[in-house]
């Protein structure tokens, strides 16, 4: 049930923090329960751990980061990508594990980042597991937001403001905006408490952000960037920097960009003038420590109950204590006074730092931060003039929040016509309705839409267009009929390989749907060999692999296609937001007497997976199942009148 308004802060808490417990528990309990009711190789099946790994440490990262890579000779396909959340145990992680996060990943081999030093075994097992701080983060900023710890106007959040609308005549730094581009900048500028930038695909929403950024930084605005992903955020990062502008990135070192590693927090830290200071502190704690290997570290056993005072006091008396002898007191009062300077030093060391990171984020125009980065005890004293969140289409709103409450206005960019957040709990469904799409519907004045696509061939264009956009959409000259004779040798009559731009393949039933036993996705093994035959045909034709994208809306269809395509990517819906190919081939999988299409029927699905390709669209299904829902129905249609139909047996 969508929820729009909210009477009061305690009721906008209650109702999202129930939710934000449900999703906790369900990723939680979806990971465990899995590792405790399947074998390490079942689960290494499912693509969601490894074992029977080796371990060498092969470095370090910025900070106190310890670089572990783990491999072994076939490494099976997996789902752990950089930057997830992994467990490392011997055997059985529910025994015992260390948290760690995936550095790099390479074909044989996952580089994991941890804190501390592993034990030394002979075979190591890896489990992706879920980051527990994104959903604390979120708890707490409700709970600040609750009793009005925050500095964004709280009625506007809970849909009961009147947010100013305005616009003003700028001076724009980009030459080459659009005018619908030109009226967003300036409308965001302008508004004093909140804006909120609708860009549907391939319109330059980014782009449209930089410039509102510049222009802000222009009025003197500090200003905090966030987006729900480390792409995300990294993706709005490099374009901006560009501009030679002094900005931090927050959040660990391993999911940053390594190109944009120079301006993390860590790497100003520890390129910043006082940090020398920091080095001396920690070479006279090195030394101590050697010093300290002299004495006996109290242990249980020694201590006998004794407490540090008591130990110096003893020894300083010269006392004979029962049980104990005066050398040992001795000895390990020297080890408690040195462990005493040691803690001295550490203190200092700790302000020290406190205060380098703060000048750093006091001297940042601009600091970029995930939406939970931006939780994070670097920026818990900041406030900021302005907040931008990028893809808020794709954060739930407690994950929105998070930044949001930091400055005084915000602007919010995403669109709510393509894919949610994606939630794991039926019960937690409602976090799929957006703080953007929620004030999108509130505040409709408060928005604009861009208009001008750069990224499709028109007739791909259109029909997303007219059925998530009221027909609002528009091509640039520049690629309204750009078409595959620009990229390959065309073959005429041929619809996999002419200029066509939209095809649809129609399987006619004759290749029927599977699903594996221990699993709720679908597979189509026969459509799967059609989709590796057209991407062959276009190979041969001469479009690079680079440029063809393969996508599907199951994710165990999506394996199976990896296995026969190697040199294509192939992506789920979801992996593909975001992204855009030359040419795009949609398998659709479904196909069954009942007629069912399942959750194809999110129509934000089928606007992703439509609107990533730029000159050529073939999808491939059964028209017969898909045209149970009449959008599928109409789609099909369309491509009948203004592209091609072709019928396998034909």
């Amino acid at each position: 049930m969508e929820k729009l308004k909210f009477k009061d802060p305690k009721e906008y808490h209650d109702y999202w923090a129930k939710l934000v417990e449900l999703e906790r528990e369900a990723e939680k309990e979806f990971h465990l329960q899995e590792i405790a009711s399947i074998s390490g190789k079942e689960r290494e099946k499912r693509g969601r751990a490894l074992v029977g790994l080796k371990a060498k440490l092969v470095g370090t990262l910025i900070g106190d980061f310890l670089l572990y890579r783990f491999y072994k000779e076939h490494m099976p396909q997996h789902q752990i990508n950089v930057s997830d959340q992994v467990l490392i145990s011997k055997d059985n992680p529910l025994k015992w594990s260390i948290e760690g996060t995936v550095y790099e990943k390479g074909k044989n081999y996952l580089t994991v980042a941890v804190g501390q030093k592993l034990p030394k075994w002979k075979s190591y097992r890896l489990d992706l597991f879920v980051n527990d701080i994104t959903f604390k983060r979120m708890l707490s900023t409700l709970d600040i937001f609750e009793k009005g710890q925050v500095e964004v106007d709280r009625d506007i959040i809970l849909g009961k403001g009147k947010p100013k609308v305005c616009t003003e005549k700028l001076e724009f730094f980009n030459k080459n905006l659009n005018h619908s581009q030109q009226e967003a900048v300036q409308r965001a500028v302008c508004s004093p408490e909140l804006f909120l930038i609708h860009g549907p695909p391939g319109t330059g929403k980014t782009t449209t952000l930089v410039e509102i950024i510049l222009q802000l930084i222009n009025k003197g605005k500090k200003i905090l960037a966030t987006a729900d992903s480390n792409t995300a955020v990294d993706n709005l990062l490099e374009r901006v920097i560009k501009h030679n502008i002094e900005t931090v990135r927050i959040g660990h070192p391993v999911r940053i960009k390594r190109e944009l590693l120079e301006v993390s927090l860590d790497s100003k830290v520890e390129n910043h003038p006082d940090y020398k200071k920091v080095k001396k502190i920690d070479n006279k704690i090195q030394a101590l420590k050697e010093k300290q290997e002299d004495y006996l570290k109290p242990i249980p056993q020694r201590r006998r109950g004794l407490t540090d005072e008591e130990i110096l006091r003893y020894a300083q008396e010269g006392k004979k204590v029962r049980g104990h002898k005066i050398e040992t007191i001795k000895k390990m009062a020297e080890w408690v006074k040195i462990q005493h300077q040691i803690n001295e030093l550490l203190q200092e060391k700790r302000a020290l730092e406190e205060q380098i990171v703060k000048d750093i984020i006091q001297n940042a125009k601009v600091v970029f931060a995930t939406n939970s980065g931006s939780g994070s005890e670097f920026l818990q004293d900041f406030k900021f003039d302005v907040v931008v969140v990028d893809e808020a289409s794709q954060s739930t709103e407690p994950s929105s929040l998070i930044p949001v409450v930091k400055g005084k206005k915000f602007i919010l960019a995403g669109d709510h016509k393509q894919l949610p957040p994606t939630i794991l709990n039926p019960e937690a469904k409602g976090l799929e309705f957006t703080m953007f799409e929620r004030l999108i519907k509130l505040y409709p004045e408060n928005s604009h839409m861009l208009q001008i696509q750069y990224r499709m061939n028109e007739v791909i264009k259109n029909f997303p267009s007219q059925l998530f956009y009221n027909g609002q959409l528009i091509s640039d000259e520049k690629v309204k009929d750009i078409k595959l004779s620009d990229i390959a040798q065309i073959q005429e009559g041929n619809p996999i390989l002419d200029d066509t731009p939209i095809v649809f393949i129609d399987t006619g039933g004759r290749f029927l749907e599977k699903q594996k036993r221990d699993s709720k996705s679908k597979y189509n093994p026969e459509e799967a060999k059609l989709v590796k035959y057209i991407v062959e045909r276009l190979k041969e034709a001469g479009v690079s692999p680079s440029d063809i994208g393969v996508i599907t809306p199951y994710k165990e269809h999506e394996e199976y296609l990896k296995k026969l395509l190697p040199d294509v990517e192939v992506k789920t819906v979801d992996g593909f937001q975001g992204r855009e190919k030359e040419v795009i081939v949609i398998s659709l999988v479904r196909s069954n007497p009942d007629e069912e299409i399942g959750f194809l029927q999110d129509l934000r699905r089928l606007n992703v997976a439509i609107t990533r390709g730029k000159r050529k669209l073939i999808m491939v299904g059964d028209s017969k199942t898909l045209s149970s829902n009449p959008v599928y129905k109409k789609l099909i249609q369309y491509i009948q009148n203004h592209g091609k139909v072709v019928k396998i047996e034909d």
